[in-house]
């Protein structure tokens, strides 16, 4: 009876654009200031705003998609009807991994925070304790309820956001706006692009989980253009704060808590690691909100056994696929072997997004539930502009990844086959013809 269960659709267009958000701004904002600065000087929040662009594009052409669905799993549900189960299986695979290889590494850094303002926390044993409890703490708040989880969201949104806001608005308000703007070279902005695509990855959280979204044809689209016109903009005045602080560049590790004790002291610096550990533990909460939902949406439509469609009577979640995403990113983190995967990120998404747009074109051209009705001339531009984007961005993608992609790939395949035989044994014989 619990598998018949459905999670109700709590989300609407604020808790949406709220996934997105904490998606797209994690531990890098905490980095990213000094790095662009460097590499472009003052025409850096000017480059942040030009990116914005194309990412727009694509993000378009991604969210256009949850238009023509309503169910969870996003990028894997719409290449698995576009391409087949097979290469949705693969997309889902990646899917996991990659954000389980991410999740992993960063509460490695959510600890070392900790450890930087409670050295208690850095010991040999304390620390993987904490990484464990932290990870338990995050399965939890997803399991007890959506709306639960997203009020958690909304908690670490703001002790994360109050801080940079007031040091924007102190140093911009004490300095001005930097008026001195030199063009960079095309192989600087070239160096730093890779660094503001990572900056805005993310952007499309809250397509994973459209099942559990009102109106969902609607809301997900919205979402994830509010939130990078939103995170954009929001960049950008943030290293414009940066630059009007003129902080020194030397300590590149943590700028803002630099810029944060330059204007206010020692408890700058101590305001600014408050809000990284609140950004990257909301970041992660994120995370295990949304990408359980992919490993849910496979097992309801029979590409993972039903154990992983299993709803909670009580809490009305998918309990299990969260328990075991929390289990999978537990075993990554303690084992180390996040570093391995890590790799894989930059070339996973690239393939992944590649396959979006292939999986946009044919469903396009069989005008699956009116979309190519629903596109007008603009979208002459806006998928032009995504797929440039997507190849220009798999062009930069390291050598060593693309072997340890087909390596992925190879997996993925032998994982795929023994989930279909583990299916087949649990449908009945009707279900099977």
């Amino acid at each position: 009876m619990s598998e018949a269960l459905k999670p109700p659709r709590v989300l609407g267009t604020v808790g949406a654009s709220l996934l997105n958000l904490n998606g797209m701004i994690g531990a890098g904002i905490f980095a990213l200031p000094a790095l662009l600065y460097v590499g472009l000087g003052n025409f850096a929040p000017f480059a942040i705003l030009l990116f914005a662009i194309p990412t727009i594009c694509l993000a378009a052409a991604c969210a256009k998609l949850s238009t023509v669905f309503d169910q969870s799993g996003g990028a894997q549900l719409y290449v698995e009807t576009a391409l087949g189960k097979f290469t949705g299986f693969q997309v889902g695979w990646f899917v996991i991994c990659a954000s389980s290889a991410g999740r992993a590494a960063n509460f490695h850094v959510l600890v070392s925070y900790l450890a930087a303002l409670f050295p208690v926390f850095d010991g040999p044993i304390a620390r993987p304790i904490t990484i464990i409890a932290c990870i338990a703490f995050m399965t939890i708040m997803s399991v007890i309820g959506t709306k639960r989880s997203i009020g958690g969201v909304w908690v670490g949104t703001i002790f994360k956001l109050a801080p940079l806001v007031l040091l924007c608005v102190v140093g911009i308000g004490m300095n001005g706006v930097p008026s001195d703007v030199e063009l960079p070279s095309f192989s600087g902005l070239e160096s730093v692009a890779l660094l503001i695509a990572y900056a805005f990855s993310g952007f499309g959280t809250s397509i994973a989980t459209a099942g559990e979204t009102k109106d969902p044809r609607t809301t997900v689209f919205r979402s994830v253009i509010m939130a990078i016109v939103g995170v954009a903009l929001f960049y950008a005045v943030v290293q414009w704060a940066y630059i009007a602080i003129a902080p020194e560049t030397g300590n590149a590790d943590i700028p803002l808590a630099v810029a944060a004790q330059k204007l206010f002291g020692y408890w700058g610096s101590v305001m600014i690691s408050i809000a990284a550990v609140f950004s990257i533990a909301t970041n992660q909460l994120c995370g295990f909100i949304v990408f359980p939902r992919v490993l849910f949406g496979m097992g309801e439509r029979n590409l993972l056994p039903r154990f992983f469609a299993h709803v909670s009577p009580r809490f009305l979640t998918p309990d299990y696929a969260i328990l075991s995403y929390g289990l999978f990113v537990a075993t990554i983190a303690i084992t180390g072997s996040f570093a391995t995967l890590a790799t894989l990120l930059v070339a996973v998404e690239q393939i992944i997004f590649a396959l979006i747009l292939l999986s946009f074109g044919v469903l396009w051209k069989s005008n699956f539930r009116e979309l190519r009705d629903a596109t007008g001339s603009r979208w002459l531009v806006i998928l032009p502009v995504a797929v440039a984007m997507v190849a220009w961005m798999s062009w930069q993608v390291p050598a060593t990844a693309i072997l340890s992609t087909m390596v992925m790939i190879a997996i993925g395949t032998i994982l795929y086959w023994l989930a279909k035989y583990r299916v087949s044994r649990q449908l009945p014989k009707v279900a099977q013809t």
